[in-house]
């Protein structure tokens, strides 16, 4: 034991000494190791520095409160919840067709048990002007200042509100809004003036854009403004916040919850029941966490990342180590002449990348706490929200750094190994000697491509396993790694045919596998997983486009409004008409029923909405509706349901393009312009009155459609629970069906404003369609947005820009990565020829050899290594990403035959295109341009001239 501790004792110090001797290779090293290891680390410190532990989360959603109560809209039905309080659901059968869901409010408020204090905590949205016009904000009524709502949020700047004319607000509004602590702030349509009298952050949400106000000093009287001007009160949502004495038990929430409240408490979600101990838990069909599986394969992906980083890292880093071995080969000879066994050889290399892994450690990880520290306030901006506290937990940066030390070991062992077994007169020379090629290491790595092939090829054909695939693909590389000694033997065949310096650098090349198969073997990994990436890209992306279809003309463009009763949308209109290269703009308007102001959907007190009604006789059979809910498609067969998929009547309800609601619009003739519909009977049946129609299931017999109008939205939902018809006004309009198949991008059905009140119908404004002589360019396209900005309004604008290929940064950011692994790798390699080759290159200059000769040997030598491994990972690149599209063409063509089998096809579906596109572009980058760089760069920073050297002493 004393000897084995004072032989790696000496062997540590020789190690460091040599590593403090050559700075330069040891700091390269280093590098390599520590920048990985900084990342995780400051990875592992922010993810954990973010996690909040209970008591933290219930102070930043209760404050001091013992518990939070929200009412779950069952209508006061008993609902089963989570400890947590973050899910629940009704803890009744509702699933059966005689049942409908329990839902409507609840009064919370008689749920709260007497003697408690509580405080009201209300939420909902205004449009408050600011200092470039308007902004949708969250306005949140609550007492902050009082003691039970401490730590909800954090005063940055004044005071909470104390008046009923005051207010506090985010830091991030005061940022967007461009107002400050003291400013006045009003909402749109309210006459009422606050004055901002704090900011403050809510720390589990830095990008909040909100107000806080005393409880009733704004919701309730700026909904009765909001109402009088005719438009639909905003939704607002109160909780309250509960202390009581003792808390909330588990049984106590369990009383409350069979009153349809949901309660988050402080003492449960600190001490949570068993799992057994939760209803909701237990019920049917009800998952409450990840599967197993899952975490198992993110564990599988995790660790395959981290083993193929620490392969490039130690095929980088292990010429490096041969480089040291190298130029220590007299010194380790001289421990072998003075009894030092292969063991001490073997030790004295290997405690190099044992220093050099240990300094990377604790270079990495001090790095990253001192980074974590002081880029802290950064990084919880970047994340939304503030740390709990800087967490550090050393058993896991102590696996980090073990992680660093295993890398420096495993680069050093084949330098290590290779050094013991040179004998000790080769050592004391200087003589390299002639040393056979492992022939074992081909055989194995030829035998990892076979399985590796094999297991992809099954992963893609057979079982549809894209992780088969992936690991398969993995195998196969591993095994090119393997064979690269071989495989770089096969190119020295090639040398014959080469000019002078080039034959020499691929010969040396050849002669010294030691120190070229692993640079090789660095820049193959690294080119291949850049290939496999940017096929597998470049494929998507060739089936992206072949599958794209435009929501509008190329150019054409719309922007719709559809709150409010479309209030903004004249200015909208003339935002559009200054800020693009606007052709033809056709002014569009929707149905409205009830109240103006109300929205589309007939939700809010006075609305209701509209149907365009299909004829039964124009139903598809299998989606029919039944008595008893069944599905009406189980009743045919596969070949029935995919006759069925072709039949006019079962054309998909939704079209491709911009949503329009039941895909009706009040608007005139320009808009065919815009639509690209060129059919003269069409802008005449507009005249004429008629609905134009592009979506025949809807036209009768009569050549009708029929237009619903539901004025009371309860009733028409209890009508379709009971299989019922739908109450409401039908209106019918002569319709013009537009002959063959124009695509109408979405809309269905377009009625002239004229024909629409002459129908008795209530229509507000909601956009524009319009059609550019240009595409809009950035400029422009930024100045509209900075327009529509200012109103505070919800604008659904669309541009039509044609397919975009959003990956063109990806590859180029990939082939950069790969270039500088390459270049590296190349580098490092050279740098070791040149040290091996000194001698040789001192007798070419003393046989009158050019200066430049040397210069052209180290370019070469640099760009024979790169060239060897970028073909060698082109090729191996190529082969997972074609098995990957194998493998989703099956998966796709499976799921199109199952919707074909079932009925959810649509009329227009086609069987997918799965392309395999080769990236030539990165290819020729990386075949050509990067080995040639790598070689130009060698060339350039290598000196003409050696130095001179004495005569050796004999």
């Amino acid at each position: 034991m004393t000897t084995w501790f004072h032989s790696w004792r000496a062997a540590v110090r020789i190690a460091r000494r040599d590593a403090w001797r050559s700075k330069g290779r040891s700091f390269l090293v280093l590098a390599m190791i520590a920048l990985p290891i900084l990342g995780v680390s400051a990875l592992d410190l922010t993810v954990r520095s973010a996690e909040l532990t209970p008591a933290q989360r219930t102070e930043r959603t209760l404050g001091a409160a013992d518990a939070r109560f929200s009412d779950a809209q069952t209508g006061g039905a008993a609902i089963l919840q989570d400890p947590a309080g973050e899910r629940n659901t009704p803890a009744g059968d509702y699933d059966s067709p005689d049942k409908s869901w329990p839902d409507g409010p609840t009064d919370v408020a008689k749920t709260i048990p007497a003697g408690s204090k509580v405080l009201t905590d209300s939420s909902g949205a205004a449009k408050l002007t600011t200092t470039h016009g308007l902004l949708q904000t969250e306005v949140r009524e609550l007492a902050a200042a009082d003691p039970v709502a401490r730590g909800i949020m954090r005063l940055q700047e004044g005071r909470f509100p104390e008046k009923n004319d005051e207010i506090a607000a985010t830091t991030r509004f005061l940022e967007s809004s461009g107002l400050s602590v003291g400013s006045t702030l009003t909402a749109r349509g309210f006459d009422r003036t606050y004055v901002i009298s704090g900011s403050y952050e809510l720390p589990s949400d830095l990008t909040a854009q909100q107000v806080n106000a005393l409880p009733g000093a704004f919701l309730a009287p700026y909904a009765k403004a909001v109402e009088k001007a005719g438009l639909p009160k905003p939704n607002i949502s109160t909780s309250y916040l509960v202390k009581k004495a003792g808390g909330f038990t588990w049984n106590t929430v369990q009383a409350i919850n069979a009153r349809g409240v949901l309660v988050t408490s402080r003492v449960v979600v600190l001490d949570p029941p068993a799992d057994s101990n939760v209803p909701l838990y237990q019920k049917e069909d009800w998952v409450y966490e990840n599967s197993g599986g899952t975490d198992a394969a993110a564990l599988a992906a995790v660790g395959t990342v981290v083993g193929l980083a620490m392969l490039e890292i130690c095929l980088l880093a292990g010429p490096a180590f041969a480089v040291g071995a190298r130029r220590s080969r007299r010194q380790l000879g001289l421990v072998g002449a003075n009894g030092g066994a292969r063991s001490h050889i073997r030790a004295i290399v290997l405690s190099g990348g044992l220093v050099i892994g240990v300094a990377a450690a604790l270079v990495g990880i001090v790095l990253a706490l001192i980074l974590t520290f002081a880029l802290r306030p950064l990084l919880e901006d970047y994340m939304g929200q503030r740390f709990g506290g800087f967490t550090v937990r050393p058993l896991e940066l102590l696996a980090i750094a073990a992680l660093a030390v295993l890398t420096g070991l495993l680069s050093a062992i084949t330098p290590a190994v290779t050094a013991s077994r040179q004998t000790v007169l080769a050592s004391l020379t200087g003589r390299r000697g002639v040393r056979r090629s492992n022939r074992v290491l081909p055989l194995i790595g030829f035998g990892a491509i076979m399985l590796g092939a094999a297991i992809a090829l099954y992963g893609s054909v057979v079982s549809d396993q894209s992780v088969l695939v992936a690991g398969g693909s993995a195998v196969a590389e591993l095994g090119v790694v393997a064979m690269t000694p071989a495989l770089v033997g096969l190119f020295g065949r090639a040398s014959r045919w080469l000019p002078l310096s080039p034959r020499l650098a691929l010969r040396d090349a050849v002669r010294n596998r030691g120190r070229t198969a692993p640079a090789v073997a660095a820049v193959l990994a690294a080119v291949a997983g850049t290939v496999a990436v940017s096929t597998y890209a470049a494929s998507r992306d060739a089936q992206s486009l072949a599958e794209y279809r435009a929501k509008l003309p190329y150019g054409a463009g719309a922007a719709l409004v559809t709150e409010e009763g479309g209030r903004d949308v004249p200015a909208v209109r003339d935002a559009v008409q200054r800020t693009l290269p606007v052709d033809v703009r056709a002014d569009v308007s929707r149905i409205a029923v009830g109240k103006p102001g109300c929205d589309p959907y007939g939700e809010g007190e006075g609305c209701g909405y509209y149907e365009v009604v299909t004829p039964p006789a124009n139903e598809c059979p299998l989606w029919v509706s039944t008595p008893d809910g069944s599905d009406p498609a189980e009743k045919y067969t596969d070949e029935q349901r995919r006759a069925l998929n072709k039949d006019w009547r079962c054309r998909s309800r939704d079209g491709y393009g911009v949503h329009v609601d039941n895909g009706l619009l009040i608007a005139d003739a320009p808009l065919l312009k815009v639509l690209g519909i060129d059919d003269p009977g069409a802008a005449k049946a507009l005249t004429d009155g008629k609905l134009l129609s592009f979506y025949r299931p809807q036209v009768d017999r009569n050549g009708a459609v029929g237009i619903k109008l539901i004025t009371d939205p309860e009733a028409a939902d209890r009508a379709r629970e009971q299989n019922k018809p739908v109450p409401g006004e039908l209106k019918s309009f002569p319709a013009y069906q537009v002959p063959g198949s124009p695509d109408s991008y979405g809309v269905k059905s377009v009625l002239s404003p004229a024909a629409a009140k002459a129908a008795g119908l209530i229509t507000v404004p909601l956009g524009a369609f319009f059609s550019t002589d240009r595409m809009p360019s950035t400029e422009q396209r930024q100045k509209l947005d900075a327009e529509i900005a200012k109103l505070g309004s919800n604008v659904e604008l669309t541009v039509e820009q044609g397919w975009v290929d959003e990956n063109d940064l990806v590859l180029l950011a990939l082939t950069v990565f790969a270039g500088l692994v390459t270049i590296g790798a190349a580098g490092i390699a050279t740098g070791l020829a040149q040290a091996d080759a000194e001698a040789d290159l001192k007798t070419l200059a003393a046989v009158g050899a050019p200066p430049r000769v040397r210069r052209m040997l180290s370019g070469f030598q640099c760009g024979v290594v790169a060239a060897m491994g970028v073909v060698l990972g082109s090729a191996a690149g190529v082969l997972p990403a074609v098995g990957l599209r194998l493998t989703e063409e099956r998966e796709q063509m499976r799921s199109y035959q199952e919707a074909l089998d079932q009925g959810w096809a649509d009329v227009g579906d086609v069987a997918p295109h799965v392309p395999i596109v080769v990236p030539w572009e990165t290819l020729a980058a990386l075949l050509v341009a990067v080995p040639l760089g790598a070689a130009l760069l060698a060339a350039l920073v290598t000196r003409s001239r050696g130095a001179l050297a004495r005569r050796a002493a004999h």
